[in-house]
């Protein structure tokens, strides 16, 4: 479901704006609508009131916790049944957080990451990457919101803004905290600086070298890395807002002496911010995670060399939430005969992962 389609069910029923926007700000916002000086009773057409509980529920419907798995530094990472029976995970961060995921799969199949290993399933609609929002909310306060979670936005990038318009405005998100990540797309550096809510620009760089890059991330679209720099530079200065450039960082891949040259000689003079991420290990991939001293050391080497750098520590890593550790923890695949063979009713759906 999309909120476009939330909106025309509302207009449907006689909505005027105001209408439609308390509806859907007492949704992403958990705010009851009896709540306030004008009751809904005393603001809301009758047409709306009666159809009401039913959309609520169906719009709660869209994301519904299955698992929480709380982590020691106060993130948790959530298993959330769609209203299809797939699962997506998002996960609570420190401080407010939340990542959201925009896709079931990704099809970018980056080797250290887990999400893309089965591929692309489907697609998220936009309301149901808000309603991960509204249940996140339910839980606790959400100030922010990162799209680092399952799937790469910029292949579901009308979904992706429709969720991000939405959460900038009815959402009541500061914009800088609504934070885009790709791998790098020339859609993203075409439709973001149209977009009415400018998010932050996350980009995962991974690599200063072309071979490299390219052997990390498989199926990502073929941008050298110094052009995909030089994308950025154009929407931080459009907006004011510095590019986090990601780096996931590996042990014997791209932490050697010649990448560390080449993220200064790409990010040097740059509006940007390099990440250091340490490798998060799952045990179906061989790559190992640098000790956190040396990731320490290639982080004030670079800060000497004049690039702003911080090492992060991702959240939620001692219970699978930490950057490419997420994954669809139960899939549901449809199998169907041959058109000619097929009668309305013959979909059938087999679980084949149990869920977490």
């Amino acid at each position: 479901m999309r909120i476009e389609q939330i909106s025309r069910r509302l207009h449907d029923l006689g909505a005027k704006t105001c209408h439609e926007q308390r509806v859907l700000r007492g949704w992403i916002q958990r705010r009851p609508l009896d709540a306030g000086r004008r009751p809904a009773e005393h603001f809301l057409p009758q047409s709306i009131r009666n159809a009401l509980p039913e959309l609520m529920a169906e719009l709660d419907g869209l994301a519904r916790l299955n698992a929480a798995h709380p982590g020691d530094d106060g993130s948790s990472r959530l298993l959330v049944d769609l209203a299809d029976g797939q699962t997506v995970e998002s996960v609570l961060l420190p401080r407010d957080g939340l990542c959201v995921s925009s896709q079931l799969g990704c099809a970018v199949g980056c080797v250290f990451c887990m999400t893309g290993k089965d591929g692309l399933l489907r697609q998220l609609g936009s309301a149901e990457i808000v309603a991960q929002v509204a249940l996140a909310r339910s839980m606790r306060r959400v100030t922010k919101v990162v799209f680092m979670g399952m799937g790469e936005p910029a292949h579901n990038i009308d979904n992706v803004i429709e969720a991000i318009e939405f959460l900038g405005t009815i959402g009541g998100i500061g914009h800088k905290n609504l934070v885009f990540s790709t791998v790098g797309d020339p859609r993203v550096f075409e439709r973001l600086p149209q977009m009415t809510v400018k998010p932050a620009l996350a980009l995962s760089l991974h690599s200063s070298l072309p071979a490299l890059r390219e052997k990390l991330l498989p199926r990502a679209p073929r941008i050298a890395p110094a052009e995909l720099v030089e994308l950025g530079e154009r929407y931080a200065r459009a907006t004011g807002y510095p590019i986090q450039y990601q780096w996931t960082l590996i042990e014997g891949v791209n932490d050697s002496e010649e990448e560390m040259e080449g993220i200064v000689r790409l990010l040097t003079g740059k509006y940007a911010i390099m990440n250091l991420i340490p490798y998060n290990a799952v045990p179906e991939l061989d790559f190992r995670r640098p000790s956190w001293e040396r990731a320490a050391e290639l982080g004030r080497w670079l800060h000497r060399r004049g690039v702003l750098t911080k090492l992060r520590h991702s959240a939620g890593q001692d219970v699978d939430a930490g950057c490419g550790q997420l994954r669809a923890r139960s899939i549901r695949i449809e199998r169907r005969r041959p058109a000619h063979a097929q009668s309305p009713n013959d979909a059938t759906a087999a679980p084949v992962a149990p869920a977490a």
